[in-house]
């Protein structure tokens, strides 16, 4: 899964608690997704609220898992050219990532497994693909050719599908809401890097959220937030090299190799997590000029934070007042896109 480590660091700079019963923090941690993802919420109910989050992230990763044999995707995938019945609301993250592979041009597909999984990106043992065989794996690459009748979803033979570029945003955005039918208006979470605010903190003022620094340790600045999504993706994340050429986890998928497109990172925010999710690698993909293209034809209904392999950081205007870039980072080119 992207974003395995935490692209995003939640700093949840918060600010001392007064100590009443409804501004105590409670917080629940759980390994879902092949990732940590801790939950923070504040109120009467928090405790019992995030009891009940742990055990729908639990029940969504049982559904959308690529590897477990129970789960609803690993039978799509072993079904081929068979309508599989599915729950609702996998029927419906297919169809989204279906879309989004059409909307961002394929720069997005959810049937690239097979190459990262040749890769070894999935699996740990990493190695250069062939030629040969980076071109018979991409004949069975389109998402377009995935389809999605009510309740029925149809895999066609020799594809996989994986929804990991769309599943911890798609959870985080149910989380979210399960919380605020709750009652819970003060939460903030972290679901492996894909970070996820409901309401602002206790005392009104907005979540400060770091921003990994792709270059090296530390934070390119602080984001402030509330009622919003922040993820990110960066070919830091999960890499290897092989005779001195190094390799990331973010492939492009019509090449079937690491996406080379002078980026460093990517963080999209707006108001739903599957969305940033999807987007965060599909802007990757794309590159910083596309990128803004695609930002001004979605009439500019999200925000980006890109991070160049020059040191630029392009920042677009909706958030630019919300962001602080963190001291010693004079280096940083910033441009503010209008």
């Amino acid at each position: 899964m992207k974003k395995l480590y935490g692209i995003v660091a939640a700093a949840m700079m918060l600010s001392s608690c007064s100590g009443a019963e409804q501004n105590e923090k409670v917080s629940r941690s759980v390994f879902a997704m092949d990732t940590y993802m801790t939950l923070m919420a504040y109120g009467d109910n928090a405790g019992e609220a995030l009891d009940a989050a742990v055990v729908r992230i639990q029940e969504l990763e049982a559904k959308w898992s690529v590897t477990d044999s129970g789960s609803e995707i690993y039978k799509a995938d072993r079904s081929p050219g068979q309508p599989i019945a599915v729950s609702a609301e996998t029927a419906e993250l297919v169809a989204f990532g279906i879309d989004m592979n059409n909307k961002t041009g394929g720069a997005l597909d959810i049937s690239i497994y097979p190459v990262l999984k040749e890769w070894g990106f999935t699996t740990g043992s990493y190695k250069v693909p062939t030629d040969e065989r980076i071109a018979e794996l991409l004949e069975n690459v389109g998402a377009s050719r995935v389809t999605v009748s009510g309740s029925e979803i149809t895999v066609p033979e020799g594809m996989m599908i994986d929804l990991g570029s769309v599943a911890k945003g798609a959870a985080a955005d149910k989380v979210c809401e399960q919380l605020r039918e709750a009652g819970v208006a003060s939460a903030l979470l972290d679901l492996g890097g894909n970070v996820q605010a409901v309401g602002s903190k206790p005392d009104g003022s907005k979540w400060k959220i770091g921003i990994r620094d792709p270059h090296g340790e530390g934070t390119v600045g602080t984001l402030s937030i509330e009622n919003k999504a922040v993820v990110t993706s960066g070919g830091y994340e999960r890499f290897f090299t092989e005779n001195g050429n190094t390799y990331h986890h973010i492939m492009d998928p019509s090449t079937g190799r690491p996406a080379e497109s002078g980026l460093l990172s990517v963080t999209v925010v707006g108001e739903s997590g599957r969305y940033c999710d999807a987007l965060s690698t599909s802007l990757f993909v794309m590159g910083a000029e596309k990128a803004e293209e695609f930002w001004r034809n979605e009439n500019k209904g999200f925000d980006y934070i890109i991070i160049t392999e020059d040191a630029g950081l392009l920042i677009t205007k909706g958030i630019s007042d919300d962001f602080i870039t963190s001291s010693g980072r004079g280096d940083l080119k910033v441009t503010v896109v209008e």
